[in-house]
């Protein structure tokens, strides 16, 4: 969503501009001022409060997009506080346990949402126009005022002048002098006229950047939500905008609801089941490692076996030749038949080792097919 801050650039370039007239026009502006201060401050007064609440109108909305960034961009588990204004407190409410754009709303709540935030822009710039149609007031108060002094004035001077038997010279003195209160009448009501009508044209501009930034907050979020919409497509008879049981949309609007969680539900359930895939494959590379791991030895296993064969036949052969020297070196082949058969224990132990090993095995294949065939069964559960 759009920045509203940057009409706060508009305003401050418009008030400095303003400024910079006034100061060129210091001296008469001052002097219309004096003329009547009373309207003319009261003037300044509500110029001066309604700048400040149409600029706290556009400050307002700054927390309101900043909720939006971050509800739009929010994961799970990370939902962004509540917003403390009234603005858009109802629709936070509403969207509560929900996840960015992850949601969907009924053309109906969708509306309700925007009318409500519709309806309090609305109030909130009501205080802004009662201020610019108050200035105009008192600028047209003031005009009246100084015009009812100017012809109470005058109708002293008509009834005070004095024609019979008077020099003209001392007739135009008076009536020189008797003119003075009208002066400062008429000065009285062009001075708040200007004020006035001055003040309701720098306010109005200030209300209508005001308005520009709550329009482009307001059309943003409109379009956000418009994409987050689902419309029914129901055949009702009749036109798509006839009138629905207040039952059926409620109805519908409860399965909308269980299907969003239906969602959620089955996307953590695909991010469980690709947890537990990887998992199985580590498993499985695991147990390849290992039935590697013992075929290796089973071949050492066999190489070893070989070689004791091997060993356990010349030895054999190194007795026979023993006992056929007629027993000269009986001693001899006695600790040559008892290397023969330790060599024999330990083949009969490396193949009894090796069966255990091999029955191992197989069991821990067993148990990790059952693992994986349970792991199977809860997916499909």
């Amino acid at each position: 969503m759009r920045n509203p801050n940057r009409v706060l650039i508009w305003i401050v370039i418009f008030l400095a501009a303003v400024a910079a007239v006034s100061g060129l026009l210091l001296e008469p502006l001052t002097d219309a001022f004096t003329a009547n201060p009373v309207f003319n401050g009261m003037i300044l007064s509500v110029l001066f409060v309604g700048l400040v609440i149409n600029c706290r109108q556009v400050l307002v909305l700054k927390p309101e997009v900043d909720w939006v960034d971050r509800f739009r961009h929010a994961e799970e588990g990370d939902a962004p506080s509540l917003p403390n204004s009234r603005l858009l407190g109802s629709m936070a409410r509403m969207l509560t346990g929900r996840r960015g754009d992850r949601f969907s709303l009924s053309a109906t709540s969708m509306r309700t949402v925007l009318d409500g935030i519709r309806t309090r822009l609305d109030e909130s710039r009501d205080v802004s126009r009662y201020l610019i149609g108050l200035l105009v007031f008192l600028g047209l108060l003031g005009t009246f005022w100084g015009l009812l002094d100017t012809l109470r004035a005058v109708g002293g001077v008509i009834t005070n002048l004095r024609i019979d038997g008077a020099d003209a010279g001392q007739i135009f003195a008076e009536l020189r002098d008797g003119l003075q209160a009208p002066l400062t009448g008429m000065g009285t009501a062009f001075s708040s006229s200007l004020f006035g009508l001055a003040s309701s044209l720098v306010l109005g501009f200030v209300d209508l950047q005001a308005s520009h930034a709550q329009n482009r907050f307001y059309n943003d979020l409109e379009e956000w939500l418009s994409g987050q919409t689902r419309l029914s497509t129901g055949a009702m008879g009749g036109d798509a905008d006839g009138s629905v049981p207040a039952y059926i949309q409620a109805l519908l609007e409860n399965t909308a609801d269980s299907l969003d969680k239906l969602q959620r539900i089955m996307a953590r359930g695909d991010e469980e089941r690709r947890s537990v895939d990887a998992r199985i494959i580590e498993l499985t590379e695991e147990v390849s490692r290992l039935a590697e791991q013992s075929h290796s030895e089973q071949r050492g296993l066999i190489g070893l076996t070989r070689t004791q064969s091997e060993l356990q036949g010349v030895l054999g052969r190194l007795a026979d030749i023993t006992e056929s020297r007629g027993g000269q070196e009986s001693e001899q082949t006695e600790q040559l038949r008892a290397m023969a058969q330790g060599l024999q224990d330990m083949r009969q132990e490396m193949v009894t080792d090796r069966e255990r090993l091999m029955t191992e095995l197989r069991d821990e294949v067993r148990l990790l097919t059952r693992t994986v065939s349970h792991l199977n069964g809860n997916d499909r559960g």
